[in-house]
């Protein structure tokens, strides 16, 4: 049974999301939009929260399951009025280092938005406050660098629909290239548009690897309120495209993990060297919010020279903090 042995140790009611048993002073973690950065020995988790302050709160851990707050309880690491833009809506925050700096991209305002920071903790903030690009409505950003040292700036765009776009990025003026500018994906596939949630085309939430010379494009398909919300990948031989999408897809929904709602998260490293994608479901068979995080094992196997990729359904983590 999906998660089954998890479960047996992580008992919760959907009303309270508290956890029973020998676990009675845990919770489960309820970020949207999660991400796992890897450092030290130890995995730091942030996501979309609610509640105030606004901002961003993080999490540390050991082994993925038991998780604690760094510097007490809703350690934040970016918060509204504190040297960053936005006054609203604070979703989808990423981490990126490189060299000594830690960058942290996210959305306020339905705009993108880069701080930085001198440690993995915080405090996130910027140097001239303002969005990276604010000619347009754009979200869910994501940082990639590639081996020639180029930066690109993966994000989504709204015309009648949410797309994937990237485009060259200047990291040190936090800015992107307008001219390179390039649509990565169009809904295409009946998984990507169900009619459980009758909504434009949605397609967001993008992670870039780049393994053995082949790009990989993690997205998340249908709108966040509909029940088949899910997770696919797509691959290429350039960042920019084009992108081929992989039968496989999608890797993660609830056919596969079992619960509704199941998108928008990151692939991350393990200390195991695995790779896994941690995401968010939604709260029950019948209510959205607060979206829960979840944690998966992605299997990979090599295909023709591209990795067909598949969710260990199996082994399914359900992260909890101490209260």
């Amino acid at each position: 049974m999906i998660m089954e042995r998890t479960l047996k140790s992580i008992c919760c009611t959907a009303a309270a999301l508290f956890c029973c048993g020998a676990a009675a002073q845990e919770k489960e973690i309820c970020f949207a939009d999660p991400t796992i950065f890897v450092e030290d020995g130890k995995y730091y988790m942030t996501g979309t929260r609610s509640g105030e302050p606004a901002g961003f709160a993080v999490l540390e851990s050991e082994d993925l399951v038991h998780w604690s707050y760094p510097a007490g309880r809703d350690s934040m690491i970016l918060r509204k009025g504190d040297g960053t833009f936005g006054e609203k809506g604070f979703w989808a925050p990423q981490y990126f280092k490189d060299g000594g700096t830690y960058w942290f991209t996210y959305t306020a305002d339905e705009q993108t938005v880069l701080a930085s920071s001198d440690n993995v903790c915080g405090p996130f903030r910027q140097k001239a406050i303002g969005p990276i690009d604010g000619s347009a409505k754009n979200i869910d950003s994501y940082i990639f660098r590639d081996d020639d040292g180029k930066y690109y700036l993966y994000h989504v765009r709204f015309n009648k629909g949410n797309y994937i776009w990237v485009a060259e990025f200047d990291i040190e003026k936090g800015c992107i290239r307008p001219e390179t500018l390039t649509r990565c994906l169009d809904c295409t596939e009946d998984w990507e548009r169900t009619p459980n949630y009758p909504s434009n085309p949605v397609m967001e939430g993008p992670t870039v690897r780049k393994w053995d010379g082949i790009y990989y494009l993690f997205y998340s398909a249908n709108h966040f309120k509909n029940i088949d919300y899910a997770v696919g990948y797509a691959w290429s031989e350039s960042p920019t495209g084009p992108w081929t999408k992989h039968p496989a897809s999608p890797i993660i929904d609830r056919s596969i993990v079992g619960e509704n709602g199941s998108g928008h998260g990151d692939v991350f490293k393990g200390l195991d060297g695995k790779y896994r994608y941690v995401y968010h479901v939604h709260n029950s068979d019948k209510t959205v919010a607060p979206r829960k995080t979840r944690i998966v094992p992605l299997e990979m196997r090599k295909e023709n020279g591209i990795f067909h990729i598949e969710a260990d359904r199996d082994n399914i983590v359900i992260p909890v903090y101490n209260l």
